[in-house]
């Protein structure tokens, strides 16, 4: 029992550090690895290159499959793309199998140690970036650390059979039999423990994981060769299902990119059901002709070694296999997978995250893409309100119920990203991207206050159609230009969304805010002086003054969101800096929110 214990301790060392590590380097490179998963997947072997490269990074291809489902959902990789994401992803986390058989070479606790006394100052002093650094170190350390331990607790087969005591050897003759029944059965002891290897990656939801006490029981002498290979295969699969649970609820393109994952593991265990002999023999030979420095000297075996060798070449020849299929694969999942006819084109925004790994960091363009439809939909409902405005003698009911419809959209993609968000920031994300995440909250809260405001004034135009208030030619004329300009500034925040935001086209925002205050005061000035001639149509100004007022707040929330963007722009370089700049530049003016 103690025994157990001190596995399930080591191996639970070895997973706290895996997490640390993974988020510590998000935070200090989250948005890089989100530029480089964007940008760096278009062709086969780029992406192929893209999930080797995160996946090392993160030690955990679990969550680099969830982070290509994620952003397959978000519609900013293909299909296609993706295919190539996950075939490296699989070839990444061969990487725990090469660490743990180097246990051999030196003693991973005399490294891990030093390296998590350099992580720790680095964690309590530094600020931002170098506490990040600080972060990954501590967990690269503790990863290091839990392995040597789970070394240490797993038994040695030999010194338990040469133990003294009856019991102990009775123990390990006892799990030695059960093995050996298991094994012998040619395919049928194949599929045993590949099915053992499915649910050991279920079990700990994590393939570096389940391969850590694969490789460890090896080296021990618990499991042979053969045995440790399939389970190792069944890993493979075991892993597909991670993403496939987080493709549960997403759309049609992120359940293809799951299925794809799933299909590519399952080829590559069928053709090695059938050519594992070969291959045996394969791995053999490289295992002789590897440089010996490789080698685990210090195992009683090499099988720590051959395991390696086993994974890497059996996911690098998987690679060389299917890569030239992916149309194919591409053309069968999607055939799988139809697209439901009822499916709405806009996307539900769904945070995705792997149990062991939280990926809050690297969900945020998912949440940047909502935002985007949210301000498109502004730009949208305000050419509907100026359609209306302008066509007051027709009855356009059913436009003004399209209106009101995406008015509502807009209330739920509000609730739904500032949701999303509050998830994301809860996973301890970086300083830079907590900067992002606030500023995200706030744009989002403008845009949604725009569409009230825009929808208030589609209202106001449907009054005067019901009501048949008659504007004067100089009034129409004003409200028309007063638009125009409204409108051009809803489309330059459209344009700058996510963009950089210098300092002087926030200072040309201002400009044009300051433009709107003024043509807001000029035409409720015409309006009070049409108010004082003979026989004035009180209402029918009044109705004018409060379109003029309602144009007027859009601008307000509108410069808003340009000082949000502006402050995103400098959240990388100068997070903690870029609040007081933009107070002190926008110093002489009240807030546009109070004005409003």
């Amino acid at each position: 029992m103690l025994t157990l214990l001190n596995i399930l301790g080591s191996l639970g060392v070895f997973l706290y550090g895996m997490k640390i590590l993974s988020e510590g380097i998000q935070k200090v490179a989250g948005q890089r690895m989100r530029h480089v998963m964007a940008t760096m997947t278009k062709n086969r072997l780029s992406g192929v290159g893209t999930g080797f490269g995160i996946t090392c990074l993160l030690q955990s291809s679990s969550a680099t499959t969830v982070i290509v489902v994620s952003f397959v959902n978000a519609g900013l990789l293909t299909l296609f793309e993706s295919i190539g994401v996950v075939m490296g992803a699989n070839l990444g986390t061969t990487v725990t199998a090469w660490i743990i058989a180097a246990v051999g070479k030196f003693s991973l606790s005399k490294v891990a140690i030093p390296i998590i006394g350099l992580g720790l100052p680095l964690f309590f002093i530094g600020k931002n970036r170098i506490k990040n650094f600080g972060e990954a170190a501590i967990g690269f350390g503790l990863l290091f650390f839990g392995l040597g331990l789970l070394k240490e607790a797993v038994p040695d087969v030999k010194g338990m059979l040469a133990s003294d005591d009856v019991d102990i050897v009775a123990q390990a003759e006892q799990f030695l039999g059960m093995i050996k029944g298991l094994s012998g059965h040619g395919y049928a002891s194949y599929l045993i423990f590949l099915v053992l290897g499915v649910l050991l990656t279920l079990v700990v939801q994590s393939s570096s994981a389940a391969m850590a006490i694969t490789v460890t029981l090896a080296i021990n002498g618990w499991i042979g060769f053969e045995e440790s290979a399939f389970v190792v295969l069944g890993e493979n699969i075991g892993t597909t299902v991670t993403a496939w649970l987080a493709a549960l609820g997403a759309n049609h393109h992120a359940k293809r990119a799951a299925r794809a994952h799933f299909m590519f593991n399952i080829l590559g265990v069928l053709w090695m059901l059938a050519a594992f002999p070969l291959f045996a023999q394969l791995v053999e030979w490289l295992s002789l002709h590897l440089p010996e420095s490789l080698r685990t000297e210090k195992h009683t075996s090499d099988i720590g070694f051959k395991l390696a060798v086993f994974h890497t070449s059996f996911n690098f020849v998987n690679i060389c296999l299917l890569i030239g299929f992916v149309p194919l694969i591409a053309r069968v999942v999607t055939r799988w997978v139809k697209e439901p006819p009822s499916e709405p084109e806009r996307y539900r925004l769904k945070y995705f995250t792997q149990n062991l790994v939280h990926t809050g960091e690297l969900n945020l363009p998912e949440a940047e893409k909502a935002t985007v439809e949210l301000a498109r939909l502004t730009q949208q409902m305000f050419d509907g309100f100026v359609e209306v405005f302008n066509n007051p003698h027709e009855d356009l009911s059913e436009r003004v119920l399209e209106l009101r419809a995406m008015e509502d959209e807009a209330d739920e993609m509000t609730e739904e990203i500032t949701e999303y968000l509050v998830r994301c920031s809860a996973a301890e994300i970086g300083q830079q991207n907590a900067t992002e995440v606030s500023q995200m909250i706030r744009i989002v809260a403008e845009l949604e206050t725009i569409t009230d405001v825009i929808y208030r004034l589609v209202k106001f135009a449907q009054r005067r159609y019901r009501k048949e208030r008659t504007f004067s030619a100089e009034a129409v004329e004003g409200v028309r230009e007063f638009a125009e300009l409204v409108g051009r500034f809803i489309a330059l925040y459209n344009e700058q969304m996510f963009q950089t935001v210098s300092i002087g086209a926030l200072r040309d925002a201002e400009a044009l805010e300051d433009r709107i205050d003024a043509r807001r005061k000029q035409l409720n000035r015409q309006s009070m002086e049409r108010m004082g001639q003979p026989e004035p149509d009180l209402k029918t100004e009044i109705l004018n003054m409060e379109i003029n007022n309602h144009l007027e707040k859009i601008g307000n929330f509108a410069l808003n969101v340009m000082q949000a963007l502006h402050q995103l722009a400098g959240a990388e370089e100068h997070p903690e800096r870029i609040a007081a700049e933009v107070d002190k530049m926008t110093g002489a003016k009240q807030p546009p929110s109070d004005r409003a």
